[in-house]
């Protein structure tokens, strides 16, 4: 018969009292041996009970028969307790650091393999989580995301709400009582997820709503004071590069040069994209000329009403953003000189180009996977402007691609694409449900290598982290 294994947390009472009676070299039957070995076993049990109880150890469960062993016999062990019957304590890695307080922290050992024996690494989402707020005039959104292959990220955790925070701005200059309300109690919900994420790094930013009305400053105290969130307001041509950073991988290598247009609640921002010379990766370092409209689905709503559209006053919000436009004059690039303008193509990222993907698939319900990255015709994108000018307000707010709290933005919206379109006309037009946030996402995890950490010394930063070195 072999020996039991430390594994099997055998009391050494029981070892030792086995070996000094075959030392003095007694025949003792196997049968007799085996029946005084289960005694001690028990009488050790008992002693050891109460440790157990105050340490929660759970109580010795029989093992099935392994293979090998004889049919009948049961190997008795009991979980979570040492060799020598004190309370199992957790193993750590050497030079292993404090577990970090969140949802995800290092996972305390199992019972022991053998003496002496170390808990193996366990990656830690702490290392590689990245968070991105953005603070529009229209919507607080946010973003948590873990980098996987290069240019890419999985997203962890996402919040989303309409908070209607430059609702009246216009006219007022200012951002209302009720406005601020509803955005600070959506910021709240936001600073709970981050709290209770380990994140590596993040970024906060506010845009149109608080960078024109006179009391932006005096809100972003509140937040910081009631949410402990600290926003910065970002600049219009910040604002133009994070929306093209957001959208790199929807870029192909066929493609010569294209305009990408954000269309917000207060702004919208229009970046002209040469990628005939020095090609690279980052997107947004191709952007040869961009400007910012001072208006949006918002604002444009607002002056012109958003509930009742008729063609007139459709065609009345076009002229307005076409005046705008009209003070933009890029400079002559080669990707727009005309000569390849089948390699040349819109790029939106807005609610309203999303709406419009998602009524072209006459989805039952808005799928983000199968509207980003989708490809929209002229044809199409008239056909789909015809078909929410026919429609009144209740058939809008009834349509699940676009809701109530957006049924009198979106035609708003739809005159500012209009507006692009003429200005810059292609034969095709990329969907893109990603923005600001993907963006910050982006930007910071290029900054930190994050992808070449997650690339070829993926298991050895893992491995390092578990064991409390900086990866």
């Amino acid at each position: 018969m072999s020996q039991s294994s430390s594994s099997d947390a055998t009391p050494s009472v029981r070892s030792s009292a086995s070996e000094s009676t075959s030392s003095k070299g007694g025949s003792e039957p196997p049968g007799r041996r085996r029946r005084r070995r289960r005694k001690s076993a028990r009488k050790a049990e008992g002693k050891n009970a109460p440790a157990a109880a105050a340490t929660g150890a759970p109580a010795a469960q029989a093992n099935t028969p392994k293979p090998g062993e004889k049919k009948g016999r049961r190997r008795r062990r009991k979980s979570g307790r040492e060799i020598q019957g004190r309370p199992l304590a957790p193993q750590k890695a050497a030079g292993q650091a404090k577990a970090q307080s969140g949802p995800v922290a290092d996972v305390a050992a199992g019972p022991a393999q053998a003496a002496g024996a170390t808990a193996p690494a366990i990656r830690r989402q702490a290392d590689d989580l990245y968070a991105a707020l953005d603070l529009g005039t229209n919507n607080c959104r946010l973003l948590i995301a873990q980098p996987t292959r290069p240019g890419q990220f999985r997203v962890v955790d996402a919040f989303s709400r309409i908070v209607r925070l430059g609702e009246g701005l216009d006219a007022t200059g200012e951002l209302s009582q009720d406005a601020m309300d509803r955005a600070v109690e959506a910021l709240k919900i936001c600073a709970g997820k981050l709290k209770n994420r380990p994140v590596r790094r993040h970024r906060l930013i506010a845009t149109e709503a608080c960078r024109s009305a006179r009391n932006g400053v005096e809100f972003l105290e509140r937040v910081l004071a009631e949410t402990g969130l600290e926003l910065e307001i970002v600049t219009r041509e910040t604002e133009a590069r994070l929306a093209v950073a957001g959208c790199s991988s929807l870029v192909g290598h066929e493609t010569d040069g294209l305009v990408l247009f954000d269309i917000g609640g207060g702004s919208s921002e229009i970046a002209m994209i040469d990628l005939t010379e020095n090609r690279s990766n980052r997107l947004a370092n191709h952007i040869k000329a961009w400007t910012s409209l001072p208006v949006g689905v918002v604002t444009l709503s607002e002056r012109h009403g958003g509930c009742l559209v008729t063609p007139e006053v459709f065609q009345a919000m076009v002229e307005e953003v076409d005046a705008l436009l009209a003070d933009f004059v890029p400079p002559s690039l080669p990707a727009f000189s005309g000569l390849g303008a089948g390699r040349i193509h819109l790029l939106g990222t807005s609610g309203t180009v999303t709406t419009l993907a998602g009524l072209h698939l006459d989805l039952p319900r808005y799928d983000r996977r199968k509207v980003d990255g989708l490809w929209l015709s002229n044809e199409d994108v008239d056909r789909m402007l015809d078909r929410l000018l026919s429609w009144d307000f209740e058939a809008r707010a009834a349509n699940p691609c676009i809701g109530a709290d957006r049924a009198d933005l979106v035609l708003a919206g739809c005159a500012i694409l209009q507006s692009i379109r003429k200005r810059w006309p292609s034969q095709r037009m990329r969907v893109a449900d990603r923005g600001l946030r993907e963006g910050l996402l982006n930007e910071m995890m290029a900054s930190d290598g994050a992808w070449r950490r997650s690339g070829r010394n993926f298991r050895h930063r893992n491995q390092r982290s578990a064991q409390g070195e900086k990866p």
